[in-house]
């Protein structure tokens, strides 16, 4: 029997029968062709989640109407006849695995990627979103100015409820179970329905009734071509904590109005994009933070309820079952970082699931928002086929890992899980590189989950681990192939003064506990003073601002680019901003730091002095600020093993932030595509990659023994066959 029989129980949805109370609610993954046709990819992913037993499965994002909005540049589109047999197969690929599923409709509105100009919404309005996947695009040396947004006009909207409903019909045609519409985040629906986003005059705006006129309507026209018996679910903001925004008494009122119009279920979501911390709920949100929603409109409802944002452990999800506080729960991105997590939970091997981080590195910052397709910053098996075609080895090789941070960790993983004798090298006494500063940072402590589960997973296959050693390349010339995975260190820029006074970042981010079971044995950490100055720029000042601000001290940062942290996720740095000001995201409440982080941009330090630096800015102006330590945050990749192994010719990969200091999904990334490009044959090619899958007659023309080069006067035989050349002309007609 499962340890969560709530979790497992079948339950009810209109005319559905749901085997189990798991949703994947909807995400869009962005891997539709460019024409919106269902593609490989979206099918093998959502094919996962099947097989992993999700018992519910909504596809994300797609849009009714690709002319006027498509929420990111490769979203799936249902405006034409054309695309029921694509997503025929996509709705074949869930059922097959016992998964019922339906499509969400989401027009994006102002927030659409494509087109970029002429954007269609309520309300005339230039809008500067940044952290939106159809954000304003800023080029490199350019000025935001904000995007352009036009009012709908009534025929426009009336068409929609159209476009929308014949949407609905292709999707049942598909074989579809239901469909849902997105009306959350301040999308199309959700800004008509909002009453802050919402500044219309005419019967589509102004009280809750006209607000939800759109909305309705489109519920009321798929009743009609689709049949009542075929579900509608409704995703909506239950709250937009903003000044003038949705609040409790409307989201509760919301769900009673869409029971009241034949919603078969209503899917509870938080957030608009001027809200964007409870919209995309990053890592500083504790798990469950919003049950309280559905609870909430449980009490007001019969119809089930579905409840979402950062649900990560099935010990929680059957908690809040059990106690009925919601009637189903849902997981996103969860099922991005383990699509296995329903099946795991089942079968009691909870440790082995892979808790998402809440990073929103893989399937934010490095995908969506760079229009790219979705993935996982702690699974690169996300949306990718060749994991799942992943097999052992016929003839193990020798590997040597060296560096025990993420690379190195998923390299090992991988490459053991393949079949091959893999020894991994740390020069520290445990295990996680640059993860280890995880425990400083004030909201960061869920990346904990992924460095226990990797470091269990190490253990569990036995993996040949030897720490506290740092291997010479005389050791490494027993291996097969090595990858570099040493990480990166700070240092210090050319600087007039007393450069000796500048702290290495590696000291000023070191745990105050000098030896604990995380950290055993002693450790280099400097005392700073209260003013402290950081020199740089990436996750090195970020984190460190975090940790100081959070213990008190006054901290200012000084780095040579125009934007602070451009490239760290876009959602924790709108976090972190109000945190640097001593106030707070939406629903959080932290301890305001003791005094507010200064950031100075386009400048760097041009001398330092005991307790003073002097600053020059782009123009060359000085500036004196008294301070009493310096930190240098600036990283570079750590590569003197890497380029005395290259010189030796000793076969090596660089993999993570020794390739350039970037992020978490970049190490997972490279170290995972390590450990499954290890090949028995160990072939490199020009560019000193592994080169493997390579065609038979090519692998033989790079292996095998060549003979000696065909001479004319020679004779080769072949078996029952002689040369004709040899044959007398008189008799060459007659050769047999």
């Amino acid at each position: 029997m499962s340890s969560f029989p709530h979790l497992f129980s079948p339950i009810q949805l209109g005319n559905l029968v749901l085997p189990n109370r798991v949703v994947h609610v909807p995400t869009d993954i962005s891997s539709s062709h460019a024409d919106g046709e269902v593609s490989e990819r979206d099918i093998h992913h959502h094919a996962d989640i099947a097989r992993g037993g999700a018992g519910f499965i909504i596809v994300g994002a797609t849009t009714p109407d690709m002319k006027t909005g498509r929420p990111t540049v490769t979203c799936l589109v249902a405006d034409g006849d054309n695309y029921i047999p694509g997503l025929a197969r996509l709705a074949e690929s869930m059922h097959r695995y016992g998964s019922k599923c339906a499509v969400q409709l989401q027009h994006p509105g102002r927030q659409c990627a494509i087109p970029r100009y002429n954007t269609l919404g309520a309300n005339d309005r230039v809008i500067k979103i940044p952290w939106s996947a159809g954000h304003e695009i800023v080029y490199e040396n350019a000025e935001e100015k904000g995007k352009e947004i036009r009012e709908a006009s009534i025929p426009e909207i009336l068409e929609l409820v159209d476009l929308f409903s014949e949407a609905a019909w292709r999707v049942k045609q598909a074989g579809f179970d239901a469909v849902e519409l997105h009306a959350a985040h301040g999308y199309l629906l959700s800004e008509f329905m909002s009453p802050v986003l919402n500044r219309r005059t005419d019967r589509f705006g102004g009280t809750l009734e006209n607000r939800m006129r759109f909305t309705l309507a489109i519920v009321d026209q798929i009743h009609k071509k689709c049949g009542r018996a075929f579900p509608v679910l409704v995703r909506y903001s239950f709250e937009e904590f903003v000044p003038g925004g949705r609040t409790l008494d409307e989201g509760v009122e919301i769900a009673r109005m869409l029971e009241r119009a034949g919603c078969a279920a209503v899917d509870i979501s938080q957030g608009i994009q001027e809200s964007a911390g409870a919209g995309f709920d990053p890592m500083q949100y504790p798990q469950g933070w919003a049950t309280y929603a559905a609870e909430a409109v449980k009490a007001v409802v019969r119809i089930p309820v579905i409840t979402s944002h950062s649900l990560r452990d099935p010990e929680y999800c059957e908690q809040i079952l059990a106690e009925g506080k919601t009637d189903l729960v849902g997981l996103s991105r969860q099922l991005l970082a383990d699509p296995y997590w329903p099946v795991k939970a089942q079968l009691g091997r909870v440790k082995s699931i892979r808790k998402c981080i809440s990073c929103l590195g893989g399937c934010w910052q490095e995908s969506l928002m760079a229009k790219h397709e979705i993935q996982c910053s702690i699974n690169a098996a996300c949306g990718n086929p060749a994991y799942a075609q992943m097999k052992r080895t016929s003839k193990p090789v020798r590997v040597a890992v060296v560096g025990g941070g993420p690379a190195g960790m998923e390299a090992a993983r991988i490459a053991t899980e393949r079949g091959h004798d893999v020894t991994l090298f740390e020069k520290t006494r445990e295990l996680g590189g640059a993860l280890l500063y995880c425990c400083m940072v004030p909201g960061k402590e869920k990346m904990r989950w992924y460095l226990d589960w990797i470091r269990n997973q190490l253990l569990d296959l036995q993996v040949k681990i030897r720490l506290d050693h740092a291997p010479t390349v005389d050791e490494l010339r027993e291996f097969d192939v090595v990858l570099n995975a040493t990480g990166a260190v700070s240092y210090v820029p050319d600087v007039l003064g007393e450069r000796d006074r500048v702290v290495p970042f590696e000291e000023a981010m070191a745990c105050p506990k000098i030896a604990c079971d995380c950290h055993p044995g002693a450790r280099t950490l400097h005392k700073l003073g209260t003013r402290v100055l950081l020199w740089g720029d990436h996750y090195a000042a970020t984190d460190l601002a975090s940790f100081l601000g959070s213990i008190g001290k006054q901290v200012t940062i000084v780095t040579e680019n125009r934007e602070f942290a451009a490239e760290c996720e876009v959602i924790h740095m709108y976090v972190e901003r109000k945190r640097f000001a001593q106030t707070d995201a939406e629903v959080l409440n932290s301890r305001p730091y003791k005094y507010p982080v200064t950031v100075i941009t386009s400048a760097t330090v041009r001398e330092v002095r005991e307790g003073e630096v002097v600053i020059e800015d782009h123009d060359f102006n000085r500036t004196t600020l008294q301070v009493d330590d310096v930190v240098s945050c600036h990283t570079r990749p750590v590569l003197e093993l890497f380029d005395a192994l290259r010189a030796a010719g000793i076969p090596v990969i660089n993999a993570g932030d020794s390739v350039r200091p970037r992020n978490l999904y970049y190490a997972v990334k490279e170290g995972s595509a390590f450990g499954l490009d290890v090949d028995e044959h160990m072939l490199f090619n020009s560019n000193h990659a592994i080169l493997n899958e390579l065609p038979i007659d090519v692998l033989g023309q790079l292996t095998r023994q060549e003979a000696p080069a065909y001479s004319h006067h020679q004779m080769v035989t072949l078996t029952g066959v002689r040369d004709l050349r040899k044959v007398p002309a008189n008799r060459q007609g007659t050769a047999s």
